[in-house]
């Protein structure tokens, strides 16, 4: 190959560190793409390849690009087809013609984190698969909730269950170690990079097998925790379980840059909590999809989920798919949707309380992860504002369930005191603009702020002034980019300059000049937007760090929020489709009066007929189809 240009030759090394992404390389307002990179985005997206020449020879190298404002729909869209693209950003100052640039994330199906690429009522889950004999791990992680959890199966076909249970979690993406074997232990790779398992819809990521093995996947998990056992996390005697949380560890540090201050916390879950639904029942249930379209709509998600908030929408979609089999666990969740069944009042005023709120759980975990902006800290605090009208809300009703008793409302007050005094209310929705921090916070940056506003009025009034002075009436006082402030006379009136102004440009029809004192005004209004901009930008990250630090109460009141939204909507939809709760026993017997198809009735242009239903322990109902007969067999 001819020599490469330097930017080229800057390109080649980033690529070399990541050859199994697409590289979006930043070059001014655009995303490049080169060589086999461009040839894929150009294929998938539709838009046009170009060509540059990037070494000494004669030849063209492939080139795609797109506008940087729109880069997120582009991005979408390749991850939704199983890609990786790694984002280059420009950074720092030029350096001999060159500006310097480096990989700032690598973003997979698992990974992403843009509020504009994920569905705010559906979790993005990255998870592992490890299987070995009669055991296996499985893990997930959602890096936008925070939620991290492992479990380890074991038994005869472990492999059919891990499969199970992976199709409950429905992952985004799945690490699976990258072994000849991995399709004996019911995972196979499709064509090119991008993987499907059977049956499903998400992307298997082969990940190299030397990730997943036990020592280096529980070194990564102590080393992230910043702890030196993991018997806190539950999974200290589960070798399988660590080895599948380790990789995904591992996994994020590779793809995220910045770090991985989110991910604060992992539990140890057994499936035996659970009723375990395996793919094909689940599909028929059609508890969140239906089967022929595979949307919501036609699915019991969509006759129950009345909620208001993502959290809560996230949270009704995690107990479909995780029904309780505890008697007592699942009272407890009714004697909750039963009270704000009976107090149609209070179900209302917080309803209308939750329909304020943003998401709490994903606005935290975007400040832990350093990806906050100005507006996402006021709507943080907008949310955490309205905790206490639901807070009193529920106190006037006395005694409550328990269910309800133990949410941590928390209106972190110390949070939302710190967000009024620091974010200006009309900030703008990214750093780098001025006005993100409020008047009074820094009196280092008022100070600055005081001193640019006195120069730009003593600049704004320089113009009348030297008219009056010099006597020309024609003098102008302007500003460009390439050459400041400056004074500019008409070529007729340059017998009337005085002798202290300089000359500085010449025009076909006039003069610029500029005088000492023009100049040492335009030096302070220049250096110190600069430097208003950076100290914002530091005061904003301090300001993050510390809103951080209440991240497990402001969590906490997330998740109390959401418990909330679910019990609220529940009990909404009982009232409005005339549900009644049930009464639970453990005797074996089922009976059901005039019972009516939850899906099947809304879809109905008819009115349903309800039937009765009757089953004793030990017996069987064979249903079958319309004109047929039923047989009930003991």
């Amino acid at each position: 190959m001819a020599e490469p240009t330097p930017l080229y030759r800057q390109y080649l090394e980033l690529k070399k560190q990541h050859p199994d992404a697409i590289l979006f390389f930043r070059l001014g307002d655009f995303y490049e793409t080169f060589d086999e990179d461009a040839k894929i985005v150009a294929r998938e997206l539709d838009i046009v390849l170009t060509g540059r020449k990037l070494t000494k020879g004669e030849e063209r190298n492939p080139m795609a690009g797109v506008p940087h404002h729109a880069v997120e729909t582009y991005i979408a869209r390749l991850v939704e087809k199983g890609y990786r693209v790694a984002i280059c950003e420009q950074v720092g100052e030029p350096v001999k013609g060159l500006m310097p640039r480096r990989v700032t994330r690598v973003i997979t199906p698992g990974t992403v984190i843009e509020p504009a690429l994920l569905e705010e009522k559906r979790n993005n889950y990255l998870a592992a698969v490890v299987v070995e004999g009669t055991r296996a791990g499985v893990a997930f992680v959602d890096i936008t909730t925070g939620e991290f959890q492992t479990t380890q199966l074991e038994g005869e076909g472990v492999a059919a269950l891990a499969w199970q249970e992976l199709d409950r979690i429905a992952p985004a993406e799945c690490l699976v170690p990258q072994t000849d074997e991995a399709s004996d232990s019911g995972f196979e790779a499709g064509a090119d990079t991008q993987y499907a398992a059977r049956g499903t819809q998400w992307h298997l990521t082969p990940y190299p097998a030397w990730h997943f093995e036990l020592e280096t996947a529980h070194r990564a998990l102590l080393d992230h925790f910043g702890v030196t056992t993991l018997e806190g996390f539950g999974c200290a005697d589960k070798p399988l379980a660590i080895r599948a949380a380790g990789a995904i560890v591992q996994y994020l540090r590779e793809t995220q840059v910045a770090g991985l201050a989110q991910v604060t916390g992992l539990s140890t879950y057994s499936t035996s909590r659970f009723m375990v639904l395996d793919p094909a029942t689940r599909r028929n249930l059609e508890l969140t999809e239906s089967i022929r379209g595979r949307s919501a709509r036609g699915s019991l998600l969509h006759v129950l989920d009345a909620t208001v908030t993502a959290m809560g929408g996230r949270l009704l979609r995690a107990w479909l798919n995780q029904p309780l089999l505890s008697i007592e666990a699942i009272n407890r969740r009714l004697d909750a949707i039963e009270l704000f069944y009976a107090h149609t009042r209070l179900r209302a005023e917080v309803i209308q309380h939750l329909k304020r709120l943003s998401d709490l759980e994903r606005l935290t975990n975007r400040v832990l992860a350093g990806r906050a902006g100005p507006r996402d800290l006021l709507a943080l605090r907008t949310t955490l504002e309205g905790v206490p009208a639901i807070r009193g809300a529920l106190a006037r009703l006395g005694e409550l369930p328990e269910a309800l008793r133990e949410l941590p409302l928390d209106p972190c007050e110390e949070v939302v005191d710190l967000i009024r005094r620091a974010i200006h209310e009309d900030a703008p929705a990214t750093l780098g603009q001025p006005g993100v921090i409020a008047p009074g916070f820094s009196e280092e940056l008022d100070g600055i702020v005081a001193a640019v506003r006195d120069a730009k009025q003593w600049i704004a009034s320089l113009e009348h002034r030297e008219r009056e002075r010099t006597g020309i009436k024609s003098l102008k006082v302007g500003f460009n980019k390439v050459f400041g402030y400056y004074i500019e006379v008409t070529k007729p009136n340059l017998g009337l300059v005085p002798p202290e102004y300089q000359r500085k440009q010449t025009l076909v029809n006039a003069e610029r000049f500029i005088t000492p004192e023009l100049k040492e005004y335009e030096a302070q209004v220049l250096n110190a937007e600069e430097r208003i901009q950076e100290l914002e930008a530091r005061l904003f990250r301090e300001v993050c760090q510390h809103i951080g630090s209440y991240a497990q109460r402001l969590l906490g009141t997330a998740r109390a929020l959401a418990h909330l939204d679910v019990y609220t909507a529940l009990a909404e939809v009982a009232l409005r489709n005339r549900y009644v709760r049930p009464r639970l026993t453990d005797d074996g017997r089922l009976m059901i009066r005039a019972g009516r198809h939850p899906v099947v009735e809304r879809m109905l242009e008819e009115p349903f007929v309800p039937n009765d239903v009757e089953l004793d322990q030990g017996e069987i109902i064979v249903l079958t189809g319309p004109n047929m007969s039923g047989k009930c067999l003991r």
